[in-house]
This record gives C-alpha cells, sequence and structure tokens, in this order.
C-alpha cells in the first residue's frame, strides 16, 4: 500500500465518508418548527401542487444534483460493485460543492440492466436539479444516458463521456493556436472507441474537425464490420470519415495525423509511430495513472504538445474543469438538458482562460477556481440563446 493510499484509508475512516448534510434554518424553537415543518410546510407543498415549476425554488433541488453509479467502471479499478464506488460518489459530490457550490448526493443502484437503472433514475428524478452519471460501464452507459435525456426533464449528463470531451476539446483549442493549424485540415487518431473515446471524437467532429480515426482493441472501427464493432462504434466511425480509409491498428492511423488522443492503456503508443504522424504533433495520452506514452518519451520521439490525465506533469486534462461549471450554470438557467452547443461553449471557456497558449500551457490548472465560474457563465448564456431561437 502506497503512502497516499493509506492516508487516504485513514482520513475516510476518520470522516465516515466525505460529505454530510447542512440544516440552513436552524429549528430552536416551536415557531421555528411550525415553519420549518408543520403546519407550515403545508403552503410550499401546496403551491408546488399546483405549479410543478415552483419546486425550484421552494425545495432544494434547484441547486443539487444526483451522481449516480452502478459500480461497474470506477476509476481504474474496473467492477467493484456499487457500495465500493460510494467514496468515488462522495468525492465527486464534494468536488461539485467545493468548486462549484452545487449540493450534490450519492447514489449507488445494485443492478447491471439498463432499462431497470433508467427506470430507476427516472423515477427519483423529481429531486433534483440535474442527473450526473458515473462509472458506468460501456456500452451500457450510453443506452443509459440516451434514454434518460429523452424522458426526463432535467439535465442528464455522463462525465466520464462529455466532460472528458469538453476539456479534452479546451486543450486541442489551444494546442491548434500554438501550433497554427486549422481545425478543418486536422486528422485526429483517438485511441479507445468505448463512451469516453466516442464522445470525445463526436464532439470534436461538431467543433470542426476534419477527420477523426477511431481506433480499439481490435484495431480502426470498420463500418463494415457490425460483427466486430458495436452500433455506436460503427456510427461514430460513419461520423469521423476516416477519410483516407484507413485499414490495419494504431500504427497504420497515426501515419499523416496531427493529434493523438489516448483514452486507453498503458504503454500503448510506440514512440516510432509518433515519428510518422504530421509536423508538430499534438499527443493527448491521458490513461491513469500510466498514460499510453510519457511524456518525455514521447517528446523526444517528436511530440510538439503532450498533456496526460496526471498532475505531475504540463498540460493536465481533468474532468474537473468541466463538469462544476457546467452543472452550476445549467441549474442557475433552469436548462431542460445540456445541449451540444453547451459543450462547445463550455470548452472555449476554458480554453480562452489562457491568454497566450504555450507548449506547457494549453489549460488552466485543475484547481483554478476561475474556471466554474466562467464555464456556468458560458453555459447559461448559450442555454438562454438557444431557448430564445426556439421560442
Amino acid at each position: 500500500m502506497t503512502e497516499i493510499a493509506k492516508k487516504s484509508l485513514t482520513l475516510h475512516a476518520k470522516l465516515h465518508g466525505k460529505i454530510e448534510t447542512k440544516v440552513k434554518y436552524h429549528i430552536n424553537n416551536r415557531d421555528d418548527l411550525s415553519l420549518v415543518y408543520t403546519p407550515g410546510v403545508a403552503q410550499p407543498c401546496l403551491e408546488i401542487n399546483k405549479d410543478y415549476k415552483k419546486s425550484w425554488d421552494l425545495t432544494a433541488r434547484g441547486n443539487t444534483v444526483a451522481v449516480i453509479t452502478n459500480g461497474t467502471a470506477v476509476l481504474g479499478l474496473g467492477d467493484i460493485g456499487p457500495e465500493a464506488g460510494m467514496p468515488v460518489m462522495e468525492g465527486k459530490c464534494a468536488l461539485f460543492k467545493t468548486f462549484g457550490d452545487v449540493n450534490a448526493i450519492p447514489i449507488c443502484i445494485r443492478s447491471k440492466d439498463p432499462q431497470e437503472i433508467i427506470k430507476t433514475i427516472y423515477l427519483i428524478s423529481g429531486s433534483f436539479g440535474g442527473i450526473n452519471l458515473e462509472d458506468i460501464s460501456a456500452p451500457n452507459c450510453i443506452e443509459i444516458e440516451n434514454e434518460l435525456k429523452k424522458i426526463c426533464d432535467i439535465p442528464v449528463f455522463h462525465d466520464d463521456q462529455h466532460g472528458t470531451a469538453i476539456v479534452v476539446a479546451a486543450a486541442i483549442i489551444n494546442a491548434l493556436k500554438v501550433v497554427k493549424k486549422q481545425w478543418k485540415n486536422c486528422t485526429c487518431v483517438i485511441n479507445g472507441a468505448g463512451s469516453a473515446g466516442m464522445a470525445i471524437g463526436n464532439l470534436l467532429l461538431d467543433m470542426g474537425m476534419g477527420n477523426v480515426i477511431f481506433v480499439d482493441r481490435k484495431g480502426i472501427v470498420d463500418p463494415n464490420k457490425p460483427n466486430i464493432f458495436n452500433k455506436y462504434q460503427i456510427k461514430a466511425a460513419i461520423k469521423g470519415k476516416n477519410k483516407k480509409h484507413r485499414k490495419g491498428g494504431l500504427k497504420e492511423a497515426l501515419v499523416d495525423a496531427d493529434i493523438f488522443v489516448g483514452v486507453s492503456a498503458p504503454n500503448c503508443l510506440n514512440p516510432e509511430w509518433i515519428k510518422t504522424m504530421n509536423s508538430k504533433p499534438i499527443i493527448m495520452a491521458m490513461a491513469n495513472p500510466i498514460p499510453e506514452i510519457m511524456p518525455d518519451v514521447a517528446k523526444k520521439a517528436g511530440a510538439y504538445i503532450v498533456g496526460t490525465g496526471r498532475s505531475d506533469f504540463p498540460n493536465q486534462i481533468n474532468n474537473i474543469l468541466a463538469f462544476p461549471g457546467i452543472f452550476k450554470g445549467a441549474l442557475a438557467c433552469k436548462a431542460k438538458q445540456i445541449t451540444e452547443k453547451m459543450k462547445h461553449a463550455a470548452a472555449k471557456a476554458i480554453a480562452n482562460l489562457i491568454k497566450k497558449p504555450t507548449v506547457n500551457n494549453i489549460l488552466p490548472l485543475a484547481l483554478d477556481k476561475r474556471v466554474p465560474n466562467v464555464v456556468a457563465k458560458a453555459v447559461a448564456t448559450c442555454w438562454k440563446n438557444e431557448v430564445k431561437k426556439i421560442n
């Protein structure tokens, strides 16, 4: 057990968890009791009964998010079960409060059945202003999110997919400024065609990336092989274009590519393959704790800009830059969903905090307290503009 693991275990045992309920109005006498409970509480109940929307203003749901998992894909630990995933969910809730001032409640569901999970979340959704799905294995997480978006009237956001995608997009916005390349002229290779990889690719394409090639353990995702790749991978590959119709694996995909994005496995990027990429290659190696290639090795092979998921190297790609501000903004404007344009706005807001990007400075630091408010403002403004266009 490492030193940090020992300290963390001691801390968790001492605290008995990382979050608690805080009472906003203290009950010190009978008058206080009459206001917060019976008989006074009947009036807000009646108001909500007449107008469901008032629940946003007369209860805590307007600033409360459910952080939900079934424990099937927890961090780098895999399928460890819902109860074992609770410390991570509590940690996420602590981050929501610390960085976004958003209340969050961990909910761990004992099921691997997508339809059972969808029904459970829908049935409790009236208690919350947003749903943050977390650490649910692919491809079930995609089905769960897609179905919930259709039936819920509050934002449903799978952070492993879209939070990651937003921060990667922000990093690439600034990286391309440094290398002086245009989105439409670039090819991005995404290694790891799971939920996160596909979400990254889809967002980059929506923002103007010219060509995206998806690669998984079985090689370059080929739409003509539905017996090998799932329907989500095939849909992503069709959208990505693979303009030169590359066949093979990661080695073949990287020839003349401009960007590598890894959401895959440690040490799977051979430095020799970087040498076959276009000039000033951008490497985003995000496997944790050991990236697809170590930054010094990548640089020696010719990488111009390198980002990882780690805090001990420059250009850390961390979801904490996205989700607190996204939910803060969505809750503030009572958004019913997180749209693609809201994701674009969030990525641009994060990127714009770096006024003069450099090789080793393309993203704000993970603990930069400016980020949540800037992202929240961008997200809320985008939603209001979208609603205006619809109306």
